[in-house]
């Protein structure tokens, strides 16, 4: 297993270096200028002296290549993914400061998501074309219909006018008060959990009605074992390999959907740095936190492929 594990971490070394050289120039080529954005913020003469001295002095004088050589090497050798251009602070600080919100956002939306696609996607499995199996498909198709910035918005807007309430944006750190905090999480991790749980949901149902249908499922109810034996312990168990798949293959659009969502409820997570660090074409935090983000991606797809050995006995990791 440990030498599987470690396969695993020296295969991610090349994907991350292609993915931050593609994140690296995508970033350099949206239009506008840091420079220019300086000089109008700052008041400072556009002439070319000054814009030359400023381009110097961020560093950015230099052809694309040498900055990108000069960041990788730094993040190599002495673990530093840079300085913000604006602020002057170290990227890694600022991203170490905000993944609190963004993760634990991420954690209690997967929660809310698996909370209610497996039951649900079970029950609509075991309860074939019942009432009960279409509301459930209607409820998916509903939520997949949905975008979850639309309904954080009217989330937010339409109890304030209806009933004069809204959800407090106050951010409060779990450490600090962790009732508070998931007081505060619970609306936007709902909101941001439904789409997941729509498709989820839809997956349980199909691969709970492809194993039913199997002859040692057939076996057991010939048996007389009890229906919740039959459907947890033989017939989920091995409907949930490709639904753990599909969870690893959303964690992308998952901390994606953060972004919008923490934009909404000000939430002080990587979502909201980096839509501030694009406005301000902010470029070595917007590659940190793409950075810290494909890490976090591929460490839960390498958690998903790990954990077929819990669901599945015949995988072994060697």
């Amino acid at each position: 297993m440990s030498a599987y594990i470690l396969r695993r971490l020296l295969a991610l070394l090349p994907t991350l270096l292609f993915a931050s050289l593609i994140v690296f120039v995508i970033v350099r080529m949206v239009p506008g200028d840091v420079v220019d954005l300086m000089l109008s913020q700052n008041d400072i003469s556009a002439d070319a002296k000054s814009r030359d001295d400023l381009i110097r002095a961020l560093g950015l004088d230099q052809p694309m290549w040498r900055q990108y050589l000069h960041w990788v090497g730094s993040i190599v050798l002495h673990g530093d993914l840079g300085q913000s251009l604006w602020q002057g602070e170290p990227v890694l600080t600022m991203v170490v400061a905000r993944m609190p919100a963004t993760f634990s956002l991420g954690a209690m939306a997967l929660f809310v998501a698996l909370s209610v696609a497996l039951p649900v996607g079970v029950l609509s499995a075991i309860r074939q074309d019942t009432a009960a199996d279409y509301v459930a498909r209607s409820f998916s198709i509903l939520m997949l219909a949905v975008p979850s910035f639309w309904l954080g918005t009217m989330v937010m807007v339409f109890p304030s006018v209806w009933w004069g309430w809204s959800p407090e944006v106050r951010y409060v750190p779990f450490l600090e008060d962790p009732l508070q905090h998931i007081s505060n999480m619970l609306v936007p991790a709902i909101i941001l959990g439904m789409a997941l749980s729509a498709i989820t949901m839809r997956m349980t149902r199909t691969m709970m009605l492809e194993v039913l249908r199997q002859d040692y499922i057939r076996t057991a109810w010939a048996k007389g074992l009890n229906e919740r034996l039959v459907i947890l312990r033989h017939a989920l168990r091995n409907a949930l390999i490709p639904v753990v798949t599909l969870i690893g293959l959303q964690a992308p659009l998952l901390i994606g959907g953060a972004v919008v969502i923490e934009q909404i409820f000000a939430l002080p997570g990587m979502g909201l740095l980096l839509l501030d660090a694009v406005n301000q074409r902010d470029y070595p935090v917007i590659t940190g936190v793409f950075l810290v983000v494909g890490v976090a991606v591929m460490l839960i797809n390498l958690l998903v492929d790990l954990s077929y050995g819990l669901f599945d006995p015949k995988v072994r990791h060697r």
